[in-house]
């Protein structure tokens, strides 16, 4: 049986929301709404990747264990998806809900954690223009699963220098791929209203620290079409360290210095003009990020 227009906007219209898929990162007014990116900007090593994996494993797990129960498409381009560290933290969250509450005893954990992994699509990219030939193939899964809520690219910029190389001398044609792939996320956006969370690596240091050279470091090089999506923007760094209390085989207690990192949330929604700002701090554990 055919679908009509309006069969098919009411399916749409239950896709989740991820506005509080992470209330620590972003103002008080909330994440991304429908149809928003959010640009995960900093240098390698910043805890892109990790936030990456926390917001992914708060979406596939059961609401139970403090998750959204929604499904999530991955884009690796960088091809560092580690696929035992997102089980590890899983894993650790699963087992941590089930100390805590009942609610999950009525199930294995590895039936659950077959679960979670259940609703998670991994797509792997070479090249723009796989990438490009890809959300076009992933515009099938959004319109066939209303369940399908979060795209996440890890990451956005990982062409861009081989991009620049194909591109010869011409601006324009260093920027045609990833402006065409950038386009054609606007219609996914708007005709699918998924939430789009993207990584993109700087592409040089930052070596002074005064503030003009820092705001200068941390505009965005990616092409015009790119920047016009962005509605939420994280700069991720390093901050200092903590110190926390482990404990050693023997039983007994020590502390360890454990590095920390600070998100900057710049975020302009689609509904309003005016920019908010937030700042959180996180640090990475074996059970995935935990803010402080």
């Amino acid at each position: 049986m055919t679908e009509t227009g309006a069969q098919l906007f009411a399916r749409l219209e239950a896709r989740r929301c991820l506005k509080d898929i992470e209330p620590r990162l972003f103002p008080e007014d909330g994440g991304p709404d429908h149809g928003e990116v959010v640009e995960l900007y900093g240098m390698e090593g910043t805890g892109k990747t990790e936030l990456l994996y926390h917001l992914l494993c708060r979406c596939v797990l059961p609401v139970t264990a403090g998750g959204l129960e929604v499904d999530v498409v991955f884009v690796d381009t960088d091809y560092n998806l580690d696929m035992l560290r997102l089980v590890s933290i899983l894993d650790n969250r699963l087992n941590a809900a089930l100390s805590a509450s009942s609610s999950l005893a009525g199930g294995s954990e590895e039936a659950e954690l077959r679960s979670c992994l259940s609703r998670l699509l991994v797509v792997h990219c070479s090249s723009s223009s796989q990438l490009l030939l890809t959300l076009h193939f992933l515009e099938t899964s959004f319109s066939s699963r209303p369940s399908v809520s979060l795209l996440l690219i890890d990451s956005v910029s990982a062409f861009y220098w081989l991009d620049r190389s194909e591109g010869g001398a011409s601006i324009a044609k260093q920027e045609e791929k990833l402006s065409k792939c950038a386009e054609l996320l606007s219609r996914l956006l708007r005709d699918y209203r998924i939430t789009v969370f993207a990584a993109v690596h700087t592409i040089r240091r930052n070596y002074s620290s005064s503030s003009s050279s820092s705001s200068e470091f941390d505009q965005s090089y990616l092409c015009r079409p790119w920047q016009r999506l962005v509605t939420h923007r994280l700069l991720c760094s390093k901050g200092g360290e903590t110190n926390h209390t482990a404990a050693t085989a023997g039983g007994s207690k020590e502390q360890r210095n454990r590095q920390v990192f600070t998100v900057h949330c710049t975020s302009s929604s689609s509904l309003s003009k005016i920019k908010a700002h937030s700042c959180s701090s996180f640090s990475v554990t074996d059970g995935g990020v935990q803010f402080v």
